[in-house]
This record gives structure tokens, sequence and C-alpha cells, in this order.
């Protein structure tokens, strides 16, 4: 794998100090924060890939194989899950055997910025809570459209700040004081720590990047028809692309 620039060291370190603790109540914890929307959310995300039938897909950022197994058990597909938590990855497995799926699933480790695998591998990629954990999303996005064939569709989700002023006032207090509270009730220190970072990253994240940039760098990533759909008041981002060049 080639070698990360040292800020994306850091990051890499970062995101597995965070997560590391947490795999087996990471998924109640994306429920907690999402308003029990995660699942609805994950579903429109899919279906968007779907579409096109593809026979390979790359899901990045797979976590505990949650969208990996969905992308399995609705359609033929096999799937190559990636991630660069061993711990989640480890959790992942188990799910993956759980529901039966170790012929479609595959999960290896490995990170967004330098993916290994060759230009044009998969008919389709997703990739779910990622681009706030990498230090520059566009390059990050133009390494994840390299290894979609042309023509293949690329669809993410992201969690989103409400753009309507009552329904942000009280996201922003549920993320703030609420999340924190439920995490360290429900997981101990590790969620309290993960519960008190998610609502100001997600705020971070879009001061830097708002929605209009995320288009702007799908686009010069080599994404054609860029579609954005906020979901749940706001709460919730699904977007999809297709790789130019077909």
């Amino acid at each position: 794998m080639t070698e990360l620039a040292p800020s994306d060291r850091a990051s890499r370190r970062f995101a597995q100090r965070l997560f590391t603790p947490i795999p087996d109540h990471y998924d109640r914890l994306v429920e907690w924060l999402s308003f029990g929307q995660n699942g609805r959310w994950r579903w429109e995300m899919v279906t968007r890939v779907l579409d096109g039938e593809p026979v390979l897909v790359c899901d990045v950022a797979t976590g505990t194989a949650g969208v990996a197994l969905q992308v399995a058990s609705r359609s033929n597909a096999r799937v190559v899950g990636v991630d660069l938590t061993e711990a989640m990855l480890r959790r992942g497995r188990q799910n993956v055997e759980k529901a039966g799926a170790a012929q479609s699933v595959v999960l290896v480790v490995g990170t967004a910025e330098r993916l290994p695998f060759s230009d044009s591998t998969f008919d389709a990629l997703t990739f779910t809570y990622l681009l706030r954990y990498v230090d520059d999303p566009g390059a990050t996005l133009t390494e994840l459209a390299r290894v979609v064939r042309p023509g293949g569709v690329v669809a993410s989700l992201e969690f989103l700040v409400p753009e309507n002023p009552l329904w942000r006032s009280s996201w922003w207090l549920y993320t703030r004081a609420v999340l924190p509270l439920a995490g360290w009730l429900t997981g101990g220190r590790a969620w309290l720590e993960v519960g008190r970072f998610l609502g100001p990253s997600i705020s971070a994240h879009y001061r830097r990047y708002p929605v209009s940039r995320t288009v702007e760098a799908w686009r010069e990533a080599g994404l054609i028809e860029v579609q954005v759909r906020r979901m749940s008041l706001g709460g919730g981002l699904v977007m999809r692309g297709r790789r130019a060049g077909a």
C-alpha cells in the first residue's frame, strides 16, 4: 500500500483510537445520532447503487459491515468492504458469518485515501460517514472514483446539519447534551468520548465543506450527474453520482 503522508497518518490514528473501543455498540450509537433514521438512510443509499445492477461493489468505511450486508442481501453482487479499524472489521466479520454471507462479502483492512485496488475494479462504490475523518475530502473522492469503472455509480451517506433554524437548534442541543449522556449511560467512557466528538465534528465539517462545495468536489473527482437528497428534516445526506467516461 502507498505510504501515507504525515497528516493522513494522524487522521488514521485518530479514527482508529476513536472507533477501536466501540465496535460491539457502534450500530446502536449510529441509531442514537440519527434519531433512529440510519436504517432508512442506508436503504436509500443502497437503492441508488443497485439501480445499476452491479456485479462487484466496494463499500468503503464499512465498519461493522451493515451496508455491505444490505447490498449483498438485496442483490446478486459480491461486496468488498474496506475499513482501517481492525476491531470494527472483526465485529463485521462476525456479522457476515451470522448472516451466512461469507460467500458474498469479504472485508479487508485499508484506507480510503489509498485503496488497495487497481483502477476501474468495481461496478459501484458506497461510503458512509467518511469524509469528516480525512484531511482532504476532494483528494479522497478522487481516489474513490479511481477504483470504479467508467459509468459505475458512487453513492454516499453522511450526517447533515438541518437548514431550518428550529430543527438546527434542536439538533445542536441533542448532539451536544443528549447524545453524550446517552453514550455514557449505554456504553461508558468510550461512548461518552464519541458522543461528545460527533456533533462538533459534523458542524465543523460543513463549515469547511458545505453541501455545495461537496457537490463541486464530486464533480472535480470525475463524477457526473451528481444528485443530493436531504433526509429526515435535514439530518441526513444521501448523494449519488456516476463516474464519467462510459
